[in-house]
This record gives structure tokens, C-alpha cells and sequence, in this order.
């Protein structure tokens, strides 16, 4: 009898929805950065001592400006808590990636991690959704209510403190939902028996402002990141440098010693308080298409001291996209070919820039409809800020979300060789999404009978037959057309879609388990082409 409740637990707790990449661990987050030994300790003793203090309040917010370093503390203090047994759950929000920029899966996803971190509570989580068949589909209140926080209410008595990690809460897609989030999450500070702590990192923005502000200031405390004193951020800056470019004086047979304190002290001023010109500066050092030396020599030359912490980065971001991009180093290249490099460059990285979900290179040139070759050769070079894995079938992502800032901001990308035009981009890729939808077919896995049901299907023959980027044609077709001001002639390739593979569409979704996506876009579209009618 044990043993089938167990069962049936385990069965129930394998339906929660889990967005892919949330955790801290997650195998698209293997290769990131965490703190170095020597670095942040003050920052890391504080938040610990939070966390094992009884007394302490029960949201700790860190917020700082973009590039200060809060996710690599993030994934520092998740792994901290991991190797100790205090970890709850992480979910790490990324904006424009699928699962992990909206909250549809967040207290699933939560809720899922609660279950193996805290054995004790899978039973009352397991019954939760035997009680309510469609909480999936259930707003955030009722999710959290019967998910997470009664069943830690009923969890059988014991002293017991875990702290759930949740970073980047602004780069949630719902400042509505974002507020909201931080009401439930606060009522965590009326538990008793199992004790749940919320460490939480966020850009200073105005709506999460807010949102702390309806809170009772019993409720949380707050750090911000960028208020500690220069000289200390400094010497981890220091520290950083020191200990990523000293292998490659050993690798490259540089002179002792390399690079010296005084252009570690240039660049530590360049860098002026931001972790992200560091890490983006070691990484064009280390893996430039010139060797090192050359490659710092050519930042210390191109900027000026003066500058302010954004103007510094937007000037790394420069430097490196003309030298990775454009090869200026060797100076070999005539104005035509430049220019062709810069528009690959913004038609590939561009199109990374916007996209709603990661995918790996090959897929990404299948979308395009470019040469593979030619798609490696442009990725290949940016390394220094795209995380370009050697698996192929793993995804391309940016390692920071301010490249893509500088990308589609004519005031910090003074280059418009290289500035993404998003609305251009958001447009290109909804066509080449209708180009792969004209593609489908009836009965494209040539499934035996009309009855059959997905779950019997194997996964390899809906893969074989709707290759991952047709199925993010098929997935984000209608939000590329949203935000890419459609013209008269998008209005065409619609109603041509509409008359002629609607139902083939219709099928592909209900194949990837996308249908009720798919039931809004209409609902969307069919506004989108009221209007059209009227303007066309």
C-alpha cells in the first residue's frame, strides 16, 4: 500500500510543468560564471548569516544596476546552499527565453524542486493536484496557495530553515505579475514549522520599487549591490583579472609579469565597478582572433579613463565587435566585404537578439535558411559575449543581457554597422516563420488512425517530422508579426496561411503540446486583422 502511494505521488509530482533553465544547476547554466574563492566575501558572509539566522527577515532583496554581478552571486549562493542542504528551489528568470521570461511555470516549477528538496512534503503537494485537476492552468495565487504554501503549512512538525533562490525577477515579461509574485512570496514569513526564505535579485526598477513598497517592512530587507564602496569592488575587480589572465601568460609564453599591476590597474579603472566589462574583457583577451597582447593592447589604446561605467562597456562592446566581426586588427578587408560581414552580423546575432527561445547554431541557419558554415563562421568569432557551445545541438545564448541593450540602443551602439533595428528583425523573422509553416502537411508523422493519441507517439517521430525550428515557426510566428508593425503585404502572407495551412498549423501545435498557445494567437490575430482591413 506504501508502495503505490508512493508511487502515485511520484506520478503526480512528474505532471508539475518545469520551464527548462530555471534551476541554478541546469545543464544550460553548466559553463557560467560563479564568484572566485577571493572575491564578494563580504557580500556572501552577509547573505549567509541571513540565511541561517532564525531571526532574520524572510525575502532578502539584492538589487544592483546591469553588469554589477547579481546573477554570478545568485548562482554562488544557490550552489552554497545546494552543497549544505538548505536549498529549497532556484529559478532563474531570462528575458526573451521561453519558459524562464514569463511566471506560467514558476510555482510549478518551484513547487517541483520543493517536492525533492523536502521529501516530506510530496504527499500534500501530490493530493493538491489530485484536488484540483486543472490547477496548471490556474493563476498564480491559487498555484501558490495549493502548491507551495499549504503544504508547507501541513508539513509534519520539524526545525527545518531552506531558502528558495530566484534571480532576475525583473526580467519576468508581467510587471503585474512580478508584483504579485512578491505578495505571495511575503506571505512566507507567517510559516512555522518549515521555515522558507526567498533570496531575490533585480535591477532597481521603478515597478519592483512598488511592489517592495505594499510590502510590511517586517517582511524584507534589502542590499544594493552598487552601494558598496568602490575601493572594494575594486579589489575583487582586481582579483578577477589577476587570476583569469594569469593562465594565459603560461599558455602563450608571455613575459613576467603579465600583464603588470599598472594595466591591471587601467583596466580595473575602465572597468569602473561593473563585473560585466571585466568578464567581457578577459573573454575577447583570451579568445580574440589576435593573440593577447595585441588584443588588450587594443583596448587600453580605444578607451578613455574618463568615461562612465555604461560608456566603458558600450566601448568594449565596440572594440570587440570590430575587431571579432569586421577583422579591423589585420586591416585586410575592403568596405565591401565589411559591410557584408556587418549585415550577417546583424542578420544572424541580430535575430539571437530578438528571438522568444534559445536554439543551437544548425537550427538557427535551418530558420534563416542560411549555410550552416555561414552562420558558425559569425558566431564562431563572438565568443567573447555569445556563449557558443562546441555541442551543436546545444543553444546559443548571450552572456549578458546589456549586449543586447547596447545592441538596440542607437545612443550606446554608435557603430550602426552593428545596431539591431528590432522592429526590422522582429519582421524578417515572422516571414521566414510563415516560409517553414507553408512546409506542413497532413498527417506529418503518419500517425495510423485519427484517434491516436500524442502520448503514444514517439518523441523522435515528432522531432523527425517537426524539427525544432519549424516548431518555433509554428510556436512564435504570431509574436514576431505583434511586434514587428506588420505591413500590408505580412497581411497577404496571413490570409494565404489562413486559407491554405491553417489546419496543417493547427496540427503541428497540438504535436509540440502548443494548442492553447495557439488558441490565444488567434484570439490576438483576429484583432490584428480588424484593424488591417480597415487600413488596407
Amino acid at each position: 500500500m506504501v508502495h503505490i502511494q508512493s508511487l502515485q505521488q511520484s506520478t503526480n509530482i512528474a505532471k508539475l510543468p518545469r520551464a527548462e533553465g530555471a534551476a541554478h544547476n541546469d545543464w544550460l547554466r553548466q559553463h557560467e560564471d560563479h564568484c572566485l574563492q577571493d572575491t564578494r566575501v563580504e557580500l556572501r558572509k552577509e547573505i549567509m548569516d541571513w540565511c541561517e539566522d532564525p531571526d532574520s527577515k524572510c525575502i532578502f532583496w539584492l538589487n544592483g544596476m546591469a553588469g554589477t554581478g547579481k546573477s554570478t552571486i545568485s548562482r554562488t549562493i544557490a550552489r552554497e546552499l545546494a552543497e549544505k542542504k538548505r536549498l529549497a528551489a532556484s529559478f532563474f528568470f531570462t528575458r526573451g527565453k521561453k519558459d524562464i521570461s514569463h511566471s506560467r511555470m514558476f510555482f510549478t516549477t518551484i513547487a517541483a524542486q520543493l517536492a525533492n528538496s523536502l521529501p516530506v512534503l510530496r504527499a500534500s503537494i501530490s493530493d493538491a493536484i489530485d484536488n484540483n485537476a486543472d490547477i496548471f492552468q490556474q493563476g498564480l495565487r491559487e498555484q501558490w496557495n495549493q502548491l507551495i504554501l499549504n503544504p508547507l503549512k501541513s508539513a509534519p512538525t520539524q526545525s527545518i530553515q531552506l531558502v528558495i533562490v530566484i534571480d532576475a525577477l525583473d526580467e519576468c515579461d508581467s510587471m503585474q505579475d512580478i508584483q504579485l509574485i512578491l505578495q505571495l512570496l511575503a506571505e512566507a514569513k507567517d510559516l512555522e514549522t518549515v521555515r522558507v526564505k526567498i533570496f531575490l535579485t533585480s535591477r532597481p526598477e521603478i515597478p519592483i520599487f512598488d511592489g517592495f513598497r505594499q510590502l510590511s517592512g517586517e517582511a524584507y530587507q534589502d542590499f544594493i549591490l552598487h552601494s558598496i564602496p568602490l575601493d572594494t569592488v575594486n579589489e575583487d575587480i582586481s582579483t578577477f583579472f589577476q587570476q583569469k589572465l594569469s593562465p594565459l601568460k603560461a599558455e602563450h609564453g608571455l613575459g613576467t609579469p603579465w600583464p603588470d599591476e599598472l594595466v591591471i590597474e587601467q583596466l580595473v579603472e575602465r572597468a569602473a565597478g561593473l563585473f560585466i566589462y571585466a568578464a567581457t574583457t578577459v573573454r575577447f583577451i583570451r579568445d580574440g582572433i589576435d593573440g593577447p597582447e595585441e588584443q588588450l593592447s587594443s583596448i587600453l589604446n580605444a578607451t578613455k579613463s574618463s568615461l562612465s561605467a555604461t560608456e566603458h562597456l558600450d566601448g568594449i562592446y565596440t572594440i570587440l565587435l570590430q575587431h571579432s566581426v569586421l577583422g579591423n586588427g589585420n586591416g585586410k578587408r575592403g568596405y565591401q566585404e565589411c559591410e557584408e560581414l556587418a549585415r550577417r552580423f546583424r542578420h544572424v546575432v541580430g535575430s539571437i537578439v530578438v528571438m522568444f527561445n534559445t536554439m543551437s547554431a544548425r537550427n538557427l541557419a535551418q530558420l534563416l535558411q542560411i549555410r550552416f558554415n555561414m552562420a558558425a563562421r559569425t558566431l564562431d568569432c563572438l565568443r567573447s559575449v555569445l556563449n557558443v557551445p562546441e555541442n551543436e545541438s546545444q543553444p546559443v545564448r548571450l552572456f549578458h543581457l546589456s549586449f543586447r541593450d547596447f545592441l538596440q540602443d542607437p545612443r550606446r551602439c554608435s557603430d550602426p554597422r552593428f545596431r539591431i533595428d528590432e522592429k526590422e528583425r522582429h519582421a524578417s523573422l515572422f516571414r521566414k516563420c510563415m516560409e517553414h509553416i507553408s512546409q506542413l502537411q497532413e498527417n506529418m508523422c503518419d500517425l495510423w488512425g485519427p484517434g491516436v493519441l500524442i502520448t503514444e507517439i514517439p518523441d523522435d517521430t515528432i522531432q523527425e517530422s517537426i524539427p525544432p525550428h519549424i516548431q518555433y515557426a509554428c510556436r512564435y510566428w504570431f509574436d514576431h508579426l505583434r511586434l514587428g508593425n506588420p505591413v500590408e503585404e505580412d497581411i497577404k502572407i496571413i490570409r494565404q496561411f489562413l486559407e491554405q495551412h491553417f489546419l496543417h498549423w493547427l496540427e503541428g501545435l497540438s504535436l509540440i503540446g502548443e494548442v492553447s498557445n495557439g488558441a490565444q494567437m488567434i484570439i490576438a490575430l483576429e484583432e490584428i486583422l480588424s484593424v488591417s482591413c480597415k487600413a488596407y
